[in-house]
């Protein structure tokens, strides 16, 4: 069977794929292609989840950024980070490097995390045949991450860092079963996610950019317009749909829709719910959509489910999150990040 075929047989099985060998691999679903010689030190992340998962994991090993990173965001990194040039991407909307630059760089892997769809394992698939570089792909939505760090963090030699993200990743992921246990499903709010500048671009139903939203019990208005990725929304349509709460990691946005005549004719503008999560170093909802939402879960449940928990009061929330940047990223979360968690925006 050929391997192409092989891939569609099991697309529906976690998996490891090694040089010709299918191992099941319980709680975590691996695409691997071909064998690094060794730990790898030279790691090529083929889109922005995987960028930041090397960050998180092995600052030391990433090669380079395959997005844009602001001044702003790199301040809050690592040194290491800091420097790294900008090396395109591999994999999202639009390869933006040859394989021949990607043959320059020598990396000694190629690695992918998130969406583990047909196109994702074909493209996997497409760099190993045509450049023979190792390529390892890992599923990346929010329950895949305890596995997801812990696999990273022993194919790249660290280990004991992969188990300590791993757990606090658990640590999140077992409070929004703690806080969405008390909350039955026809009570949760109405949720609309509003990206861009001009908040009207969404995330279709199943789209791992409102992910975060369906996890923390959040009902996406969105889900109505079909099933897909990112969609353009109307305002007709927006207020027609009229959600309990509106979240958005754009600040500027925020701040013009609470002051917008327009956008004020929606309850959770005028009412108060309208939520801008931080952004820095990475979003804490989306973009990218990798384990640099795992902050953004104890957040999101404040807001959609204030007072569900004591883990959610402002002081204790703070607390949380400070612990988990700071492990992430091996820096303080900053005051003003810090202050905002004691309020509601």
């Amino acid at each position: 069977m050929k391997r192409r075929a092989l891939l569609q047989a099991f697309a529906l099985a976690p998996l490891l794929f090694a040089g010709g060998r299918l191992l099941a691999m319980p709680a975590q679903r691996v695409l691997r292609l071909g064998e690094p010689k060794g730990t790898p030190q030279r790691v090529f992340a083929a889109g922005a989840p995987a960028a930041v998962l090397v960050a998180a994991i092995a600052p030391q090993r990433l090669l380079g950024w395959p997005m844009r990173v602001s001044p702003s965001a790199l301040a809050l990194l690592p040194t290491t980070l800091r420097g790294l040039p900008m090396v395109g991407r591999l994999a999202g909307r639009g390869s933006t490097v040859s394989l021949e630059r990607l043959l320059e760089l020598q990396p000694d892997l190629v690695l992918d995390a998130g969406d583990f769809d047909a196109s994702y394992r074909d493209s996997a698939e497409r760099v190993w045949q045509q450049t023979g570089i190792p390529v390892e792909l890992v599923a990346g939505r929010l329950p895949d991450h305890p596995a997801q760090l812990r696999h990273v963090g022993k194919l790249l030699g660290v280990t004991a860092r992969g188990e300590a993200l791993a757990q606090a990743a658990e640590a999140q992921l077992a409070l929004v079963r703690e806080v969405l246990a008390t909350r039955p499903a026809a009570s949760r709010p109405t949720v609309y996610y509003g990206r861009g500048s001009d908040g009207l671009e969404s995330g279709l139903s199943g789209s791992i950019n409102t992910e975060v939203i369906e996890f923390c019990g959040g009902r996406n208005v969105a889900a109505a317009a079909g099933k897909g990725g990112l969609a353009r929304v109307s305002l007709e349509q927006l207020l027609a749909w009229d959600p309990d709460v509106i979240l958005t990691q754009d600040a500027a946005f925020a701040a013009s829709a609470a002051q917008d005549a327009r956008w004020r004719s929606l309850r959770a503008v005028r009412e108060g719910r309208l939520h801008c999560a931080p952004s820095l170093p990475f979003g804490w909802l989306d973009g990218p959509p990798g384990v640099n939402r795992l902050p953004g879960l104890p957040w999101l449940l404040s807001r959609l489910h204030p007072g569900a928990s004591p883990a959610l009061a402002p002081a204790a929330l703070r607390t949380r999150i400070n612990a988990l940047h700071q492990l992430l990223w091996d820096q303080p979360l900053p005051a003003d990040i810090a202050r905002s968690l004691d309020g509601r925006q």
